[in-house]
Parts: structure tokens; C-alpha cells; sequence
């Protein structure tokens, strides 16, 4: 692995941030004035006496119902505590008034008021007297409560009798604290004991705790494993054979990702088409003539002299219809010669059962290497008779008997297929497995299939896949390295869409023989 990879960039960042974060807040810990706060909350509002239906409204019956001046009669349990990280000290209220903080109750009279301390701050309970300013006016809502000194986690409660207002209205506990604030105290459960670990502890824990498992999946997921032998970088096109295009874009995706700095590019035009660009490269620099490989279904009648071929896979093609036209048994060599002869218009002529629908003869152009294969095994070594009547086989338009049609690709074989009905074509076996609305057409009795053509069973639509490079690629180019891959890395992924690798023994054998 590089000094300077991704991998190593994103790891070293994540530990500076991680070193960074913890000496931010040690600095923090140290250098910023840590705040006095004194937090409060409510932690009773109830009423007393029961609540009894009656008509549309709600009556509190009580004993202090009958008592003057106690109609809605409640009690309020309000805790007042120490919630900073300082202690807070007589001097440390910022009131004018003798006393320090102010509760008031809104829309309620006070009553009568009791103070609660827990265990351990009996000390509290000398500053609750008038004196030090503690107290309430008769009647009012406001309770002074005086300049009690806290320590850090201290606290004390405040048990009021009120009367006059319903539970629910608002509370509010007002003063200043020099050098902090007086807030509501947001505390989940009454007596929490104060947190384990500071502010600052906590977020340096959520910092290191990022960054090791940020640095743990990075060692985890990275992949240590070595490229494979033979890497190159550099560009390289691929040209040829649409239907062997599908495995080579799959092969240069492999290779791309085991061998960093490859760009391969696959730009299938047909096999012949393929040929011929690269061969149109002799006049140009070894480079770039290095930088090209043409795949051609079966051996290209175009390559001359300054071209080498290498076997690469058996493929196995196929005839397909639509599948709204019903071929019990499939079709013989003999009937097929006689469809793409022009000797059969209408598929009742081939079998009175069939109904009279045209023929419509979906073909490759002349460039096709599959169209190459067809002709040589299943046609015998003969051209397609019939001659192209139609750009699209559009059966609207054209009047013939039967109609035929040239198309680029293999994909648009397929897709014509499938939309005519009466329409055959032909097709690399693993593409038209995938096609919708087709039917593979078994040949003399035999289904297309690599098990078929692997067994010597007699089924004839085959054909070796051929690599051409402009010469032998040279040592360190980009052509030659992908070539090794794919005959030591691609077994599999070649088998994956349904051909017969050249590599194997199994494979070479049948290559050989096939050439």
C-alpha cells in the first residue's frame, strides 16, 4: 500500500482529530471559567381532596374547602440545587433585596411554606429565617427564599400550600448568580446524584470512541490482499463482438478494481467491425496499436497477416421466436436452411398445425460475427437468401414474404424478437436466457445449453470467441495483462454467462477442435 493512499490519509486525520479533540478540551478544563448555575424544578403540582364530576365543571371537595380562603387548595414540591460545577457562596446572588431568589406562583396565593433538606445539610436550614429574608407577604404569590449557600450537587426543597389557581399554572424561580445563571433544572428523577464525568470528560469519551471505530472498520474492511501478478496501469478499448460484450464488461470491472490506475473502456460495434478498426491501426504508433483489443464471435475472414488471435471461450448461441408462435420439438437444420432460403414464407407451409402468419427473419448485419457462426454451422456455409426488405421489420409497412430485417446488436435481435410475432432470430445463448417474451428453439432435438455442447451432444450453434491484438501485445502493456487475467482470474465469471472458458482442459480441447 502507497504511503500517501486514501486509506492511510483517512487514518492518520481520524487520529489528529481524535488528539485533537482531547487537547481542546483539557485546554477547556483548564482555561475556561468553569460556570455557577442554580437549577430548579417542580416536583409535585397536586391538589388536595378529591375531584368529583359535577355538571360541566370540576369541584375539589376537601376539608379545605370549608376553611377561608382555601377554595382549590394545592401543594407544590419545588427543588432548588446546585446543578453547576462550582460552588455558590452567600456573595454570589446578584439581588438587591436581602434575600436571594424569588418563586413565584402565578394565578395562586401562598398559604404556608415548610423547607426539606436531605441527610448531611442540616447546615441549610439556619439561613431559612426572616432575618436572612426568608418569607412571603399574606396572600401574595411571591416566596423570597434566602441566600443559602450550595455546594456543588446541593440541594434543598420547598414544600408550599397554595390556594386559588388550579395545578399546571406556572411556576418560575427568578434571581442572578454572578458569574452563571438560574435556570430550570431538566433532571429526569428527583434525587439524581450528580454525572460520573464532566461535560468536557464526556465528549472527549465520544471523541476517542469515534475514532477507534473509525480506524477499527477501516482495518476491518480494507483489503490487504495483493493485485494479482501482472498488474498494469494505463487505458486500454475494447471493440467486437456485441454478443460477448456482457463477460469482457464484467472481466475489465474485475480487473479495474484488483488493479488500481487500469481504465478499460468496452465499446462493442460487431465483430467484424471490431476487426477491421484494429486493423485500420498498422500505420499508427506501437502504443497506441497495443492499446486496442477486438473480441470476434468465431475466426474473422478480415484479419490479415499483421493480426494474432487467441481463443479465449466457446460460446454457445441460439435460435429464438416469440413466443406467441408455438414450435413443438423445435426446428431441424433442414427447416431452418429452408426458412432462411426464402423457400418458406408462412410458418403454416413448414406444418399445417402452425398458424399463417409471415416469417419475419430478424438478422445481425454483415459485420456480425454471430451472423458469421449462424451461417457457417447452421446455414452450412451459405448466406441468408432472403435479402433485407425492411430497416425495422415493421410488418405494417413492409408486404413481403417472408420479411427480413438487419439490426446492429444482439440486444436488438432480441428485443425485435420479442415484440413481432412470426419473428426468428439468433443469439449468444446467456442474452437470450435473460430476454422476455422469446423462445429458445431446439435444434434436430438438442436444447442450446453449455451442458450440450460440453457432452458432444449434437446440437450444432456454436462457436469460439477469439481475442485480436495487433501482433503479440508486449511485454508490460495493459492488453497483454487483462489477456493473462482473463485466462487465469475469469474462469468463473466467463461460466457465469453461460460459455465454456478456453483455459480449462475441458475448454481448451473443445476450442481446439472447434477452430
Amino acid at each position: 500500500m502507497e504511503l500517501l493512499s486514501a486509506e492511510n490519509v483517512v487514518a492518520v486525520a481520524t487520529a489528529l482529530a481524535g488528539i485533537a479533540a482531547s487537547a481542546v478540551m483539557v485546554w477547556y478544563e483548564r482555561r475556561v471559567p468553569r460556570r455557577k448555575r442554580i437549577g430548579y424544578r417542580v416536583q409535585m403540582d397536586n391538589p388536595i381532596g378529591d375531584d368529583v364530576a359535577s355538571g360541566r365543571a370540576n369541584v375539589r371537595m376537601g376539608i379545605f374547602d370549608e376553611a377561608p380562603g382555601m377554595h382549590q387548595a394545592t401543594l407544590v414540591l419545588l427543588r432548588i440545587e446546585n446543578d453547576g460545577s462550582q460552588g455558590i457562596g452567600h456573595d454570589d446572588y446578584t439581588s438587591r433585596e436581602l434575600h436571594g431568589l424569588t418563586a413565584v406562583f402565578t394565578n395562586r396565593s401562598i398559604r404556608g411554606v415548610s423547607v426539606t433538606q436531605p441527610p448531611g445539610t442540616d447546615h441549610l436550614m439556619s439561613h431559612f429565617t426572616p432575618h436572612a429574608g426568608f418569607g412571603y407577604d399574606p396572600g401574595g404569590n411571591t416566596l423570597r427564599i434566602p441566600r443559602v449557600p450550595l455546594n456543588r450537587g446541593e440541594h434543598f426543597k420547598v414544600l408550599v400550600l397554595l390556594s386559588g389557581g388550579d395545578v399546571g399554572c406556572d411556576i418560575r424561580l427568578i434571581g442572578g448568580i454572578r458569574d452563571g445563571e438560574v435556570h430550570p433544572n431538566r433532571s429526569a428523577t428527583p434525587d439524581d446524584k450528580p454525572p460520573l464525568f464532566s461535560r468536557a470528560a464526556r465528549l472527549i469519551t465520544i471523541m476517542l470512541t469515534v475514532s477507534v471505530l473509525t480506524l477499527s472498520t477501516m482495518v476491518v474492511v480494507r483489503d490487504d490482499s495483493p493485485p494479482p501478478l501482472g498488474c498494469e496501469q494505463g487505458t486500454l478499448t475494447i471493440t467486437g463482438s456485441t454478443a460477448f460484450a456482457p463477460v469482457v464488461r464484467d472481466l475489465a470491472k474485475e480487473y479495474e478494481k484488483d488493479c488500481e490506475g487500469s481504465t478499460i473502456s468496452v465499446e462493442a460495434r460487431g465483430s467484424s467491425a471490431g476487426v477491421g478498426e484494429l486493423a485500420a491501426l498498422e500505420g499508427e504508433s506501437g502504443s497506441e496499436r497495443a492499446a486496442m483489443i477486438a473480441f470476434h464471435d468465431g475466426p474473422s475472414k478480415r484479419a490479415d497477416g499483421s493480426l494474432t488471435r487467441l481463443p479465449m471461450a466457446l460460446s454457445v448461441f441460439a435460435l429464438v421466436v416469440n413466443d406467441a408462435l408455438k414450435l413443438p420439438g423445435g426446428l431441424t437444420l433442414a427447416d431452418v436452411r429452408r426458412i432462411y432460403s426464402g423457400d418458406i414464407t408462412h410458418w403454416d407451409q413448414l406444418d399445417p398445425r402452425l398458424p399463417h402468419w409471415r416469417i419475419v427473419l430478424v438478422s445481425r448485419d454483415a459485420d456480425s460475427g454471430t451472423r458469421q457462426v449462424f451461417q457457417d454451422q447452421v446455414l452450412d456455409g451459405t448466406w441468408e437468401g432472403v435479402p433485407s426488405t425492411s430497416l425495422d421489420c415493421d410488418i405494417r409497412t413492409d408486404r413481403s414474404a417472408p420479411v427480413r430485417c438487419e439490426l446492429d446488436s444482439t440486444e436488438d435481435v432480441l428485443e425485435k424478437v420479442a415484440e413481432i410475432r412470426g419473428a426468428i432470430g439468433y443469439s449468444e445463448l446467456n442474452l437470450a436466457t435473460a430476454q422476455r417474451n422469446i423462445t429458445r428453439v431446439p435444434l434436430d432435438g438438442a436444447t442450446a445449453s453449455v451442458a450440450a455442447v460440453e457432452k458432444a451432444t449434437p446440437y450444432p450453434y456454436f462457436g469460439v470467441e477469439y481475442a485480436y491484438t495487433h501482433g503479440d501485445p508486449p511485454g508490460g502493456s495493459l492488453a497483454g495483462s487483462f489477456l493473462d487475467y482473463i485466462r487465469n482470474s475469469g474462469e468463473s465469471l466467463i461460466r457465469a454467462h453461460d460459455h465454456v472458458p478456453c483455459s480449462t482442459p475441458e475448454g481448451e480441447r473443445l476450442c481446439r477442435e472447434s477452430a
